[in-house]
């Protein structure tokens, strides 16, 4: 296959681009993101301020105080599905990664559904973390509620202030992602860094403020009845997973990222490792700060509750507008990842639209019609919530789930392919060696164990208020309406387009990457 080297890429960059050309793509997307930078990607998708924040009440609604240990037991799972992707980013160092990888390991059909369902659950994704402005900024300053008095999601004015604060961040993120990468990867390694002091000031300043010692993550509180507590500590392992995925945005990025086979795996696994020790010690610490166990306030208030009651308002507000400011980059990075998947596979011609969505501006170096197309998705998507909040619940729940599912579209055919013979690492690439059987094994069983569990229709998880029998097995029906729509975009995309009427873009499209 010949090499075809960008014609503004010099240095380094020459070489990453003639990288990029034996996979018979060329570089369109232009290369600024430094280590840093690529961790600060996956960091930020994960983003535990924003994310243990807004789910803290669900887990422990569901498990009490023992609910702290879903987290390294979810991390420990998703730690060896990081170290699969690891070596997979260094192999493959290429944009929309999920997709390529699967389709790499497996057939063109799998990884298309692999980029499908981790397309869907991206953008569902960047709706659920703007919408996670209204847990924050009405505690910061009452002004932010601009409809009623009540900011609860669950009520009427909360959903509809809620769904106007999102609206207004996912047009700011939106903008800046079409913008161009290297403002991209300033503002989103500038909001990591607040994060990371923000994570390391709010545990110290909770430990500090301790009422009770680390025993208390041996306490359930009874939320088990009469039962076995295996049952409510299953159902709130889901905060945890909720939480602990998109740290593979390093490799979605691989086409902008400098020496992407060395810098990805190294990103993947440091966003993952980072969020999980931070994420542990913020549960641990918001345990032993927390007012009370019993009251009732952090299985509806949760964090916040903790932060604002033991800190004072004015710390306490100085740590939620950090949390927000988590937000906003969270939004960010899930987007541009999101972005970068739609062009990754309308490159290769996979979904409808390709020719237009496989184009990248020449002025920003990035591709603009999935990003205002990501964008306009996930505000109609928070328009749900207005008046259908269990719905709009229900729907980022299961976004989740069919992430997890993406991910086990690429670590079950890696280790079909594995037992096969495993195309070999290069020098110096990152590799799992003899260790490789077993965890890639490992990191099958758990994403099926997890999405599984996730999927589950438990009454209290997706239909709390009872009445409808939909939501409750909503997790099966959207998968149904995922695949069938997935499978209609694939014969779509693939229908016999005649010579006569071929249209220019697709001709000029497939002469680009052959």
């Amino acid at each position: 296959m010949s090499i075809v080297v960008s014609p503004v890429a010099e240095g380094a960059d020459a070489l990453d681009a003639a990288d990029l050309s034996e996979f018979g793509y060329t570089q369109q997307l232009r290369r600024g993101l430094g280590s840093y930078a690529s961790f600060a990607a996956g960091f930020s998708f994960v983003s535990i301020l924003t994310t243990v924040f807004q789910l803290f009440s669900f887990g422990y609604s569901f498990g009490g105080p023992a609910f702290f240990w879903t987290w390294p037991l979810v991390f420990a799972g998703q730690f060896l599905v990081a170290l699969c992707f690891a070596e997979l980013a260094a192999r493959y160092p290429i944009s929309g990664c999920v997709y390529q990888w699967s389709r790499r390991m497996s057939t063109g059909l799998v990884g298309h559904f692999a980029g499908w369902t981790m397309l869907i659950g991206q953008v569902v994704s960047v709706s659920a973390a703007a919408i996670a402005l209204q847990v924050v900024l009405p505690s910061v300053w009452s002004g932010f509620q601009l409809f009623g008095g009540d900011p609860a999601l669950t009520t009427k004015s909360g959903a509809t202030n809620a769904v106007l604060l999102g609206t207004i961040l996912i047009a700011l993120t939106t903008v800046v992602s079409a913008l161009g990468v290297k403002l991209t990867a300033l503002i989103n390694s500038i909001g990591v860094t607040c994060e990371l002091i923000g994570v390391a000031a709010l545990v110290v300043l909770l430990f500090a403020h301790a009422k009770r010692g680390p025993s208390v993550v041996t306490q359930t509180a009874g939320v088990a009845g009469h039962g076995t507590y295996v049952w409510p500590f299953l159902v709130s392992a889901l905060m945890a997973a909720y939480v602990m995925y998109g740290f593979d945005s390093a490799g979605e990025l691989s086409e902008e990222t400098r020496s992407p086979r060395k810098t990805a795996p190294r990103a993947i696994i440091k966003a993952l490792a980072v969020s999980g020790a931070g994420g542990a010690a913020l549960l641990l610490a918001a345990l032993m700060a927390a007012p009370s166990l019993t009251d009732g306030q952090l299985a509806t208030a949760g964090l916040p509750y903790v932060v604002t009651s033991r800190l004072g308002d004015g710390l306490g507000r100085a740590v939620l507008v950090d949390v927000a400011i988590a937000i906003c980059v969270c939004t960010l990075a899930i987007q541009t990842a999101a972005s970068r998947l739609t062009y990754s596979m309308a490159r290769d011609g996979v979904l409808p639209g390709a020719p237009r969505l496989a184009k990248v501006s020449r002025r920003t170096g990035t591709p603009v019609l999935p990003t205002v197309l990501i964008g306009v998705a996930a505000i109609a998507i928070l328009g749900v919530n207005v008046g259908q909040a269990q719905l709009f619940t229900a729907i980022t729940s299961v976004a989740v789930v069919i992430v997890y599912l993406a991910y086990l579209l690429v670590t079950l055919p890696m280790l079909v392919q594995r037992r096969r013979g495993l195309e070999p690492a290069g020098p110096g690439q990152f590799t799992l060696g003899r260790w490789g059987l077993p965890i890639n094994a490992l990191a099958v069983c758990y994403g099926l164990f997890m999405a599984i569990n996730m999927a589950w229709p438990r009454q209290a998880v997706y239909d709390p208020a009872g009445g409808h029998w939909y939501l409750q097995f909503f997790a099966l029906l959207f998968l149904a309406g995922v695949a069938v729509l997935g499978y209609a975009a694939y014969l779509l995309a693939n229908r016999p387009v005649t010579a006569a009427t071929e249209p220019a873009e697709v001709a000029d499209a497939a002469e680009a990457t052959a």
